[in-house]
């Protein structure tokens, strides 16, 4: 028996054995106000934790390093870079676009040529993608663990970050990416660069977990909302925004997720549903092949880094639609086009059965299939999902997973 297979059959032992833990109550708290993350699991793993339970308690305690680490990181802003975008303000995020380089065949290097899959080191030369990417990472650690702990001090240090890098006057970012993503000797920025606040839904639900806090208040909440109110506006009406809705790939598809999150927080029900009720015909028709392959991103470099990234934005979609009773879960069209063929399709190349035929320039990494066979467990009740998770490396007993996508829950399916 491999070590995930040892995890699940001693989480179900615990699980049977213990009907506090098989059967917790839900009357304590309420569920938490996220949006992608599924709060009903958030509660049952945080009411385990305060039963002591012991599978749980590597992933609280890796969680809660974590945090502490975050505890003495320095607040990052968007004004932190050396160089200014066009506009000359420092408040404007801007970045260069990963897979464009010098050109060979001029002197001076204009304008840039493309090179999918290759990374030109030059994109680090501007902090505020690293810089954002850090933010977002930061908070959802401290949110999370305060979730979990009602540690105040880790709220605390959330809601400073949060302050730095979006409500501050100082230090904010304004509220659009108007020069995200430039290529030298093509353009300032372009629409493909608002791929670079796809995990802006991920910190709205870190936001949610911050309710009840004392130092994240109603008028923080306010604040935040307004921000986003202005980006999801700029969104909708640049010629930015109006671009990447177009887009048919894997940008198209995180450009719904975030503007039906942002609408959601924003209170915006209506637009949201909007949103989510293109998803079937939008994305997953034109998307996904009847026998679940995923073209435009198997067509990339890094054609499985792609997929999974897609596939991504597809399970975020689908929990967005579960707010609406809306179940893009399981919808399928007429020709078997779905998001569950879009994960079967993958599954045989990640477990072995199959090899990889197609072109993925930077490493292989099967086990990067894991959490959406713990997600998809969890949601459909299905133990063909956890018999393929066996056969991946298998995940470390402290990961963050275990509290997000509790594994025993996985694991009583393929009973």
């Amino acid at each position: 028996m491999n070590s995930v297979a040892c995890i699940l059959s001693l989480a179900c032992a615990v699980l049977l054995s213990d009907p506090l833990i098989a059967a917790p109550s839900f009357a304590a708290e309420p569920i938490p106000r996220v949006f992608i993350i599924d709060g009903a699991s958030l509660k049952i793993a945080k009411q385990r934790i305060q039963q002591n339970d012991a599978i749980l308690k590597p992933a609280l305690a890796k969680l809660r390093r974590d945090a502490d680490r975050a505890l003495i990181s320095a607040p990052l802003s968007v004004t932190r870079k050396d160089s200014a975008p066009p506009s000359g303000d420092k408040h404007d995020y801007m970045s260069l676009a990963p897979y464009w380089w010098p050109n060979p065949n001029t002197d001076n290097g204009l304008p840039y040529v493309r090179r999918d899959g290759e990374i030109n080191p030059e994109r680090n030369s501007i902090a505020d993608r690293q810089n954002l990417e850090n933010t977002v990472t930061l908070v959802k650690t401290l949110a999370l663990a305060y979730f979990f702990t009602a540690n105040e001090d880790y709220a605390k240090q959330a809601t400073t970050m949060l302050h730095v890098w979006f409500l501050d006057p100082p230090t904010r970012m304004n509220p659009h990416l108007k020069y995200a993503q430039g290529i030298p000797g093509r353009t300032a920025g372009r629409a493909a660069g608002i791929i670079e606040s796809h995990n802006f839904p991920d910190l709205i639900d870190a936001v949610g977990l911050l309710a009840g806090s004392a130092t994240w208040t109603q008028a923080h909440q306010r604040q935040l909302q307004s921000w986003f109110t202005a980006f999801l506006t700029w969104l909708l009406e640049s010629p930015e925004g109006r671009a990447e809705a177009q887009a048919e790939n894997n940008h198209g598809t995180w450009y719904d997720v975030q503007i039906a999150s942002f609408g959601l927080f924003t209170d915006k029900r209506d637009f949201a549903h909007r949103v989510l009720s293109d998803v079937p015909r939008k994305r997953i028709a034109r998307q996904i092949e009847p026998n679940g392959g995923q073209p435009l991103e198997l067509a990339r470099a890094d054609s499985w880094s792609y997929s999974l990234f897609n596939l991504e934005a597809l399970f975020d979609v689908a929990a967005l639609g579960d707010h609406f009773g809306m179940d893009l879960w399981n919808f399928e069209t007429a020709d078997k086009r779905s998001i569950r063929k879009a994960l079967a399709w993958l599954i045989p190349f990640a477990t072995g059965e199959k090899r990889w035929p197609l072109r993925q320039q930077s490493r292989w990494q099967p086990e990067r299939l894991a959490p959406f066979l713990q997600r998809a467990a969890l949601r459909y009740r299905e133990p063909s999902y956890v018999t393929a998770l066996g056969k991946l490396a298998a995940p470390s007993i402290d990961s963050r997973d275990r509290l997000l996508y509790p594994m025993d829950e996985v694991s009583s399916y393929a009973k």
